[in-house]
């Protein structure tokens, strides 16, 4: 016997393809719910509002997203700066998939709120974040990441401003395929991993230190 959606499934899909199909929010959750032949309360056990539903399902995409990555072969092999990579072009297959609901849920947050992070964006951006931090915690271990106690608490912020250049290139991008957000990734991901990374300040700190350290002795 084939078994149907849960509720709050069949919500969150329904109010999607209500976006993609009218390119606006239903004008209330009863015009929504009544589709579904709900009740209205069915929608508030879930969600306070439609805000509060599409930053579940931003969430959502980033879990699609980290979920079909992890499980590639390929990712346990795979360093911090791959890892990020192999998330980033992930989530850009998932946002293809669903880019009219994307473009039309960003432009709607960044005219009530110019210049700031979408609160749409709070889900993904506090799952991203946690993501971020276990990586750069896996490179630091391996000497992939450096470590400097006094900048590397701010990294995941860092990380996530670098997330929203990429969402904005990626909604402005008219390249076939989106082939230059793909190269824009790849860019971005390789700057930032040379700005982690150990390099010629952190050798000459060592030096320093030492030689610091020499004079002591």
């Amino acid at each position: 016997m084939e078994t149907q959606p849960d509720p709050k499934a069949r919500i969150k899909q329904a109010y999607l393809d209500y976006v993609l199909r009218k390119g606006t929010p239903p004008a209330t959750v009863f015009k929504l719910t009544q589709k579904l032949d709900l009740p209205e309360q069915e929608f508030y056990r879930y969600y306070a509002s439609f805000e509060v539903l599409e930053r579940d399902l931003w969430a959502d995409f980033g879990r699609q997203a980290y979920d079909t990555a992890s499980k590639e072969p390929v990712w346990a092999g795979y360093g911090a700066r791959e890892k990020l990579l192999g998330f980033y072009y992930t989530l850009l297959e998932v946002l293809k998939r669903n880019r009219s609901f994307a473009l039309n849920s960003l432009r709607r947050s960044l005219h009530r709120m110019p210049g700031l992070t979408p609160r749409v964006l709070d889900g993904l951006r506090q799952e991203f974040e946690e993501f971020v931090t276990e990586i750069l915690r896996a490179g630091r271990q391996s000497g992939e990441v450096a470590t400097r106690p006094l900048l590397q608490n701010s990294y995941p912020r860092f990380f996530w401003q670098q997330l929203l250049f990429v969402l904005g290139f990626f909604a402005r991008d008219e390249s076939v395929n989106f082939e230059r957000t793909d190269a824009a990734v790849e860019k971005a991901v390789t700057l930032s991993f040379d700005l982690v990374g150990r390099n010629t300040l952190d050798s000459a700190t060592d030096f320093v230190r030492f030689l610091v350290q020499s004079r002591r002795m």
